[in-house]
């Protein structure tokens, strides 16, 4: 959803089956884009080819073992990174835009979480949070330890008062101080990557979002009303859909992007939960008639006024996480 912002600067990757004999793996990835949509894009359509065709991945013949995994899509990062600088310096000299992104590469035994810096990804297990990557910002100690070891300040958590991530794709222009290699620049393009065996009877969904979702909903808070979602429909593009409603109604101005992937214990349509939203709907659809009509009498319709009435009431059933913005 581009929501208030002027331009869509984010995009998404999902593809099922990677090359190189690796037909029961996937990835996923959200690519926060800022400053122009150009790396995220450039990202979505090519950071998987970097990460599986570098000889560290080492996934031609056999299954790669986890380290190889690891060191592959670290390498394909940085990569991307040169590549993307060598591209835009042919073209029409330094792209200042950037990206964020965060991701999953998910085997039969294994989920690899990525990210580079501050969207996010998370894990549901057995009804809670069972993991969730750290954002990178420039506040952070080590982070910030980096960029001033590289000449650089933190002004109101900001990189030299600028920037409000310290690990991206692209940005170019904090990734040009003499002496210094690609980690160790003012933004660095190096993601971190986490291994989880997976949990086939625990393991519920994964989710991936930029900040735009983060800035207004909790990591609990999200996994809660995924959950009461998942028990009132199968469609996944419908949860994202209110998922994003969800946090706009919240308050987010900046572009939002979710990418929910379930996995084999994620909660099932309950025809009780089912049962329940109708009722909440209808009750609402009720509570809503009466507020206008009861206000139409002293005066004109006022939707604000309407969910300021709503919110001082007491209604049951309402989403987990979502509460009365989701509906």
């Amino acid at each position: 959803m581009q929501g208030w912002r002027v331009e869509m600067e984010d995009a998404h990757t999902a593809v099922i089956g990677l090359p190189n004999g690796l037909d029961q793996w996937s990835f996923f990835a959200v690519y926060d884009g800022h400053a122009g949509s150009q790396v995220a894009k450039y990202c979505c359509e090519h950071l998987l080819e970097h990460i599986t065709s570098n000889p560290d991945f080492k996934g031609a013949d056999q299954e790669p073992a986890v380290e190889n995994v690891k060191t592959g899509i670290r390498t394909g990062f940085l990569q991307i990174d040169e590549h993307m600088r060598a591209i835009s310096e042919k073209k029409h000299g330094v792209d200042r835009s950037g990206s964020t992104a965060v991701g999953v590469m998910i085997s039969p035994k294994h989920i690899y979480f990525i990210n580079c810096g501050d969207s996010r990804g998370l894990l549901s297990r057995s009804g809670k949070v069972h993991f969730f990557t750290q954002d990178h910002k420039p506040s952070n100690p080590l982070e910030k330890e980096r960029i001033q070891n590289a000449g650089g300040s933190v002004m109101i958590q900001r990189v030299n008062g600028s920037l409000a991530v310290s690990r991206a794709l692209g940005d170019f222009d904090y990734k040009c101080v003499h002496g210094k290699g690609p980690t160790e620049q003012l933004v660095s393009p190096e993601p971190e990557v986490y291994e989880i065996e997976r949990s086939e009877l625990e393991d519920q969904f994964i989710i991936l979002a930029c900040d735009g979702i983060w800035d207004v909903m909790a990591n609990e808070e999200l996994c809660d009303f995924v959950r009461s979602r998942l028990e009132v429909t199968d469609d996944l593009e419908k949860v994202c859909n209110e998922i994003v409603d969800t946090c706009l109604y919240k308050g987010s101005r900046d572009n939002m992007s979710v990418v929910l992937i379930c996995l084999p214990g994620a909660p099932k349509v309950s025809p009780e939960a089912v049962k329940r939203e109708a009722e909440l709907d209808k009750y609402l659809e009720s509570r809503v008639e009466e507020i206008i009509k009861k206000q139409g009498d002293e005066g004109v319709p006022d939707l604000v006024h309407v969910m300021r009435t709503l919110a001082t009431e007491s209604i049951p059933n309402l989403p987990p996480g979502g509460e009365l913005a989701s509906k």
